[in-house]
């Protein structure tokens, strides 16, 4: 069996003709080629011998980036035509370590990172295969596996089919399910998308309108159609109706498939209402597809059939009453006064509850403040009015939970969000230094 020294000298053997080559183009200069060798030699000693570490192979591979870098560099800057091997020794690293230590996902994370920056989509198909055999029980390697082809080569079949298999071995993770359910609906906003770019999303049996309000003097022609024209076009040419009815009520355009993923996942966990509750907010965020408030009205109902008294069904009842609300409809107001009643009612029924569910009720009275900027000002002086109060209610302390929410707004780019929040609440807590931050009168 070849010791250290015999691995590092076989390795270090076949990289000299590379670094001849480096050298005769004058790439790097000869002082710069012993140095390049020096380190690998270094390298190569240490990650052979016995007792290295996943943090040796990476020092190394950091290495040979960096010389790949400077490389790329230098042949620009001088014209010269060389090709290299530097990404193929980055590979070979990678692989050797992977093969070494296949037990740290770490490691395997940071291959497939920087697979997916040098686009080798079929070395990464190889990776993703390789790592899903050796780690079957990780959620993540599943998931980001799914997402690669989904996102990448809008692969549904085979992001369907890893998060299937994921399924088959992490059934009790939530997170899987989730995004199963997730990925299931943004294939779904995938094909609206295409259907409207394409106009099969207008109701070609509807006929244009006639103006009945028009000019009488005007004289009212006959609408004349290509079929009037040449009547073979209406046999033969005529777009199928019936088809593109047939496929606007698709399965998959109706949202069966994201429901098949959260039923079976309430089956999994015995109908959890928080797990609910999680598919629910998920769901909402795709609010532009004409499916989803009927697939958010379908686990609404599971929760109110399963836990109707549980704070989960009140929260979602709520979120569900203000869902899709138009600002320039009378009706409004009266679906914000239900959704308040809601929320009121609820901290009623669950007191340990009432810094959660005010929570909630700031969050949605923080966006439906913008969206009522140009309606009624009794509408949003009640909604600001409601918005002060449950700030107070949601804290228990001096700021600091507003504080932290108005942080976390801000991190995920609802800055409005945040500087309203840090303004009503730092009208109750002045003191308060994170809210003095956030807030935007306090800024200089």
């Amino acid at each position: 069996m070849a010791g250290p020294s015999d691995k590092a000298r076989f390795y270090l053997e076949q990289s000299a003709t590379e670094l001849n080559e480096l050298e005769r183009k004058k790439i790097f200069t000869r002082e710069e080629i012993s140095s390049i060798a020096k380190k690998r030699s270094d390298f190569e000693h240490i990650i052979n011998a016995r007792g290295s570490h996943p943090e040796d192979y990476m020092r190394y591979i950091e290495f040979e980036k960096n010389v790949d870098a400077l490389r790329r560099k230098r042949v620009k800057r001088l014209g010269v035509r060389y090709k290299g091997s530097g990404q193929r020794t980055i590979y070979l690293l990678y692989n050797r370590a992977t093969r070494k230590f296949s037990g740290d996902l770490v490691l395997w994370m940071q291959y497939i990172d920087f697979a997916r920056k040098d686009k080798a989509y079929k070395r990464l198909n190889d990776i993703f295969t390789s790592v899903a055999r050796l780690h079957p029980t990780k959620p993540d390697v599943w998931i980001l596996a799914a997402n690669y082809f989904m996102d990448t080569q809008a692969d549904i079949t085979n992001a369907r089919s890893y998060m299937q298999r994921g399924l088959r071995f992490c059934k009790n993770s939530e997170v899987m399910w989730l995004q199963y359910a997730k990925l299931e609906t943004i294939y779904v906003g995938k094909i609206a998308g295409r259907r409207k770019i394409l106009g099969l999303d207008i109701d070609r049996t509807k006929k244009p309108g006639t103006d009945e309000d028009g000019d009488e003097d005007m004289i009212a022609l006959p609408v004349v159609t290509a079929e009037d024209v040449n009547p073979s076009l209406k046999q033969d040419d005529g777009v199928d109706e019936v088809a593109l009815q047939n496929l606007a009520s698709a399965p998959v355009l109706t949202g069966a498939i994201p429901l098949a993923v959260f039923d079976s996942a309430m089956k999994q966990f015995q109908g959890k209402a928080k797990l609910a509750e999680k598919f629910f907010d998920m769901f909402a965020e795709f609010s532009q597809l004409a499916c989803i408030p009927r697939i958010l009205q379908h686990v609404l109902d599971y929760l109110q059939d399963n836990s109707p008294h549980a704070v989960e069904t009140a929260i979602c009842s709520f979120h569900m009453q203000l869902f899709g609300c138009d600002p320039a409809d009378s009706e409004i107001a009266l679906a914000l006064s239900k959704a308040l009643d809601m929320i009121s009612s609820t901290i009623q029924q669950h007191p340990n509850e009432t810094v959660k569910v005010s929570e909630v009720a700031v969050r949605r009275l923080l966006s439906l403040h913008r969206l009522l900027a140009d309606s009624d000002s009794s509408l949003q002086k009640a909604s600001r009015a409601a918005l002060r109060k449950y700030v107070r209610a949601m804290e228990d302390g001096e700021g600091d939970k507003a504080a932290r929410l108005a942080e976390l707004l801000r991190q995920q780019g609802k800055k409005d969000d945040s500087e309203l929040l840090a303004q009503t609440g730092i009208k109750y807590w002045p003191a308060n230094e994170a809210l003095q931050k956030l807030s935007p009168a306090m800024e200089t």
